[in-house]
């Protein structure tokens, strides 16, 4: 295996692709439900600013393409604080937020729930000792 290219190498991503089946549903949820910034939609697509990663909402383009997506992990503060006011907006989440791993500086903190499209989403927080 060879190394890659001088100055080639990833190191940042740029777009994150989410499927959704019903889009305009996918956009209440993400923008009203989860509060993200909603930056624009065209046809079968919509896009949300996430911590500067933007975030694709599309209808599959083909059936290859039409499967769930990863788990994606977002990062906050203080997760029992997000786990509260996303359960008042209606966000059901498996069960409350629970202690994973204790690391070096911080506890590693995850809550599982769902978005309007059935993909698996958490919030994640590492918590300072």
């Amino acid at each position: 295996m060879s190394a890659a290219p001088a100055g080639v190498g990833l190191d940042r991503i740029g777009q994150i692709a989410i499927n959704a089946h019903d889009l305009e549903r996918a956009v209440r949820f993400y923008r009203d439900t989860l509060g993200m910034r909603f930056l624009f939609q065209v046809p079968g697509m919509a896009f949300f600013d996430c911590g500067g990663i933007r975030l694709m909402l599309g209808l599959a383009s083909e059936p290859r393409f039409d499967h769930p997506a990863s788990i994606l992990y977002y990062r906050v503060d203080d997760i029992h604080a997000a786990h509260q006011v996303l359960t008042g907006r209606g966000v059901a989440f498996e069960r409350p937020p629970h202690f994973v791993a204790k690391l070096e500086t911080h506890d590693l903190w995850l809550a599982f729930c769902k978005d309007s499209e059935d993909n698996v989403l958490a919030l994640m927080a590492e918590v300072r000792r």
